[in-house]
């Protein structure tokens, strides 16, 4: 329990401390020449971008958008499932929360990605206090499980360092990231369980705006390594729960599997953006594909949603 609440005190900690450089602000800073003086540096300075012998460096032109500092409204999805890593079963889930998106500087959440605590953001890297969450698994609809203790709400923190190869294409993204994060298993009424460590190497690939409209595309390819706890948590079968068909097993730390994940998401309003995508989770070669809990070597998941704002900002920030 200590290191989720500890996230969310730093989250709350750096939105409290972080205000975002605001469109005024932005703009001064744009605008002002370099010599007040006379001005004569600010107009050599816009012929030059006019003949292209100078790079225009303006928000706009590195790709960015003047958007809300804040958003509130509704996000709801859902999709067919695996249970769990290399499980051979789906199930249907779905959940509807409140949504919050902002855009500061050392704080932000919900702008496609989860809540997070900016560390070091530059053009081309950052470093981030990242959260995560999944869905738990009630072991009585699982074949594979049956009789064993449920899985329940897993939520992750811990940082991400994030490498932005294209950060000076307007269009593209090309992102390598590496993200190591605690884990915690909780029913979220009062059971609160340490599960050990992860590890996820990434790339990803996104396009911002294709066929000409606000429609973004997304590819990412990432691996997940789990410390022992971690894989126990899903592989290890113990003396109580053996049974025939589901010999004991003792799961080490290692290589648990990789996902290819597509998306697409698009804004048919300012204040709505739909979204949907499938994964593909290819377990063969996992550390613990011994044990009896393993059952598919590639899995399927589908999913889709929307996100609804009922209130933004007036104050606008470059994102």
């Amino acid at each position: 329990m200590r290191l989720a609440v500890c996230a969310w005190l730093l989250a709350a900690a750096l939105c409290v401390t972080g205000p975002a450089l605001s469109q005024e602000d932005e703009g001064r800073a744009q605008a002002q020449p370099a010599d007040e003086s006379s001005g004569e540096e600010g107009t050599r300075e816009d012929d030059a971008l006019e003949d292209g012998t100078v790079q225009d460096e303006s928000p706009a032109a590195r790709g960015l958008e003047e958007k809300p500092l804040w958003e509130v409204g509704v996000v709801g999805g859902g999709g067919w499932l695996p249970d769990y890593p290399a499980a051979d079963e789906n199930h249907v889930r779905g959940i509807a929360l409140p949504y919050l998106v902002y855009r500061g500087d050392f704080f932000r959440s919900g702008d496609g990605s989860g809540p997070r605590g900016l560390l070091v953001d530059v053009p081309w890297l950052e470093l981030n206090i990242g959260l995560d969450a999944s869905f738990p698994v009630d072991s009585s609809d699982n074949d594979a499980r049956e009789g064993m203790d449920d899985l329940d709400y897993l939520l992750e923190a811990g940082p991400k360092l994030i490498v932005k190869l294209l950060y000076d294409d307007p269009i593209n993204d090309l992102d390598l990231s590496l993200a190591t994060r605690g884990v915690i298993s909780t029913d979220i009424s009062s059971n609160y369980r340490y599960q050990g460590v992860t590890v996820n190497p990434a790339v990803t690939i996104r396009r911002n705006d294709l066929f000409g409209v606000d429609l973004r595309g997304s590819a990412s390819l990432g691996a997940t390594f789990g410390s022992e706890r971690f894989n126990e948590y899903f592989y290890e079968v113990r003396d109580r729960d053996v049974r025939p068909d589901r010999e004991r097993f003792s799961a080490d730390a290692g290589y648990v599997g990789s996902e290819l994940s597509l998306g697409l998401s698009w804004g048919p309003t300012d204040r709505i953006r739909l979204f949907g995508g499938t994964q593909i989770g290819i377990w063969k070669g996992a550390e613990n594909e011994d044990s009896p809990l393993f059952r598919d070597n590639v899995t399927f998941a589908v999913g889709g949603g929307l996100r609804w704002s009922f209130f933004v900002s007036e104050r606008k920030v470059w994102r």
